[in-house]
């Protein structure tokens, strides 16, 4: 079972990934960061592209301490009424 539980494009939930952005705020790339937490790169796209359906806790740690980051900076939760709307 891998770190990061992806599916279809409609997870059916309201968190939002960030991780484009710390990407690129860090200069590194997703390959880079995949060798440094452990996790495949396919793996860190079903969760950077919001189709993860879970991520361990391990994981999300592993993240957090190689992109110097919190949890709340790397995931953050869209209110129903902005997920029902969709983005603007």
């Amino acid at each position: 079972m891998g770190a990061v539980t992806g599916g279809d494009e409609s997870a059916g939930h309201a968190i939002t990934c960030h991780l484009d952005e710390l990407l690129a705020a860090r200069g590194m790339t997703l390959k880079e960061l995949a060798e440094r937490v452990g996790v495949t790169v396919v793996n860190l796209s079903v969760l950077k592209n919001d189709r993860a359906k879970a991520v361990r806790f391990s994981t999300l740690s592993a993240l957090c301490a190689a992109l110097e980051c919190q949890p709340g900076d790397l995931l953050s939760h869209r209110p129903a009424d902005e997920e029902r709307a969709g983005p603007t």
